[in-house]
């Protein structure tokens, strides 16, 4: 594993983990303040607080399991990770996506400042 996809799984793993702790605010601090988020709603968020709103909404008992499939940094504070993730449910089927991050270094912490999903059918 590269340096780039280590960082781009840091902050994987602690938006899985408070993910499945179904911690809402705490998936958002692993956003940007101005952060653009698509889910799968069909409109898209600015901001932690619709981040927090989308992840409050969902389900308890989801997981997020992620595989980097391409990490590129294009700046020394800039990098953007492409991923497939499966979001599990406990009363249905599993969802599987591809998700796209733009990391950014803010503050000398990666947070993630862009975050599109994709289902795959």
């Amino acid at each position: 594993m590269s340096d780039t996809e280590r960082t781009v799984a840091a902050v994987l793993d602690g938006w899985k983990a408070a993910i499945e702790n179904h911690e809402p605010e705490k998936v958002a601090t692993f956003f940007t303040e101005d952060a653009l988020f698509q889910g799968f709603r069909p409109t898209h968020s600015i901001g932690r607080a619709g981040v927090t709103e989308y992840y409050a909404s969902q389900p308890l008992g989801l997981t997020a399991d992620y595989r980097i499939l391409d990490a590129r940094q294009l700046a020394d504070d800039v990098i953007v990770g492409y991923q497939t993730v499966d979001f599990g449910f406990t009363d249905r089927p599993t969802i599987a996506v591809h998700l796209t991050v733009v990391l950014r270094k803010v503050g000398g912490e990666w947070l993630i400042s862009h975050y599109q999903v994709s289902r795959i059918d």
